[in-house]
């Protein structure tokens, strides 16, 4: 009697046993590993080798993440990764905030990541924002490309970069010098939003390069935020011309801010008294120049910003590259392309735009 129930006793153990180890393998999804896999901190780049003797994998699937739809330099930009993508036969899609909101350009990448592409390109809004759930793409096995506007290090591979940080800002404070005229005077700065990181950058070159003895005639009084929105950037552009009676020109590094800035000084009795400088695209300032608001501006072709974006983000996936100082890739109509410091590839200096160059381009 006793051996019978010493036995169903060890029948009944047996059976917790058995359903605990059920119960914990159940426990065990794709997700838990992939959770338990980034706490270890390791990512794709750092497990995967490159192999410059490989070819770009047919059908990837890429998301091209723009700051906000609807930003034309960002369509620009865009057009190219898409381009770009297509002639590897991938394929490409767009997928973006409908404002420069760093937090909706996060939620929108937790989703995206969800989908698991082989690639995400992204110009980022924040750089510090977007770097959780960009390092949670990578530790998936998706890559990351920024360009434009990076995100910081750990949160990418590689960084497209328009120009130099050094030579953008440079040629930001020469503007300044050279539309406020040969008595210098009081400029001022229409940006983007406060936290984009390439607008930042170049504004802290510009703001440097004005300290040099050469720069002694120019003052920068303010540094003003459209938030690359037209109807804010217009009416900073008024508020900055109300506050500073003197201001002798508006350098505006944003596409979105230079040409609200010009519309609204064209107009105005400013015409002719305060320049308009900066950043922006042949077709949308053609008109400022010839009316004679605007003296000059400068851009690299954002099309071949986004083309060399989305050539590395393919050369990326198809691992050709890990996103190492001194790998180097073929990019289509742009040749060979070498990885920089930090991941960065640089893709050339901007272009002036005069009265006398403005038409041969159209972009």
């Amino acid at each position: 009697m006793r051996d019978s129930r010493f036995m169903r006793v060890l029948a009944l153990l047996f059976a917790v046993v058995l359903g605990a180890a059920v119960i914990t393998g159940c426990g065990s999804t794709k997700d838990d590993e992939e959770s338990g896999s980034a706490s270890s901190g390791s990512t794709a780049a750092e497990t995967t080798a490159a192999d410059s003797s490989a070819t770009i994998k047919k059908g990837l699937n890429v998301v091209v993440m723009p700051k906000q739809l609807g930003n034309p330099y960002e369509e620009l930009e865009d057009k190219g990764t898409v381009a770009a993508i297509e002639e590897t036969g991938g394929t490409a899609k767009i997928q973006g905030p409908t404002d420069a909101a760093a937090s909706s350009q996060v939620s929108l990448l937790r989703s995206i990541t969800q989908q698991k592409p082989d690639a995400i390109v992204l110009a980022a809004n924040d750089p510090n924002a977007v770097v959780p759930v960009l390092k949670q793409a990578q530790q998936r096995g998706i890559k990351v490309v920024t360009q434009d506007s990076d995100s910081a290090p750990e949160g990418r591979q590689i960084f497209i970069n328009q120009a130099t940080t050094q030579s953008i800002g440079e040629q930001l404070a020469k503007q300044a010098l050279e539309t406020a005229g040969s008595a210098g005077g009081e400029v001022a700065v229409l940006s983007a939003t406060a936290n984009a990181p390439n607008q930042n950058a170049w504004i802290k070159i510009m703001q440097t390069e004005l300290k040099k003895p050469e720069y002694s005639k120019i003052k920068l009084v303010k540094v003003a935020y459209g938030d690359d929105d037209d109807q804010k950037s217009f009416q900073q552009a008024q508020g900055l011309l109300s506050a500073y009676p003197n201001l002798k020109s508006i350098v505006s590094p944003t596409t979105v801010g230079i040409a609200a800035a010009a519309r609204y000084v064209s107009d105005s009795k400013y015409k002719g008294k305060v320049a308009v400088t900066g950043l922006g695209t042949p077709n949308q300032m053609r008109k400022f120049v010839k009316d004679g608001t605007v003296a000059q501006f400068a851009l690299w072709n954002p099309e071949d910003v986004g083309y060399l974006g989305g050539y590395a983000a393919a050369a990326l996936a198809s691992d050709v590259i890990t996103g190492k100082q001194g790998e180097s890739f073929k990019a289509g109509k742009l040749g060979t392309k070498t990885i920089g410091e930090n991941g960065e590839i640089v893709l050339g200096p901007p272009t002036t735009f005069t009265t006398d160059n403005i038409d041969k381009f159209d972009f």
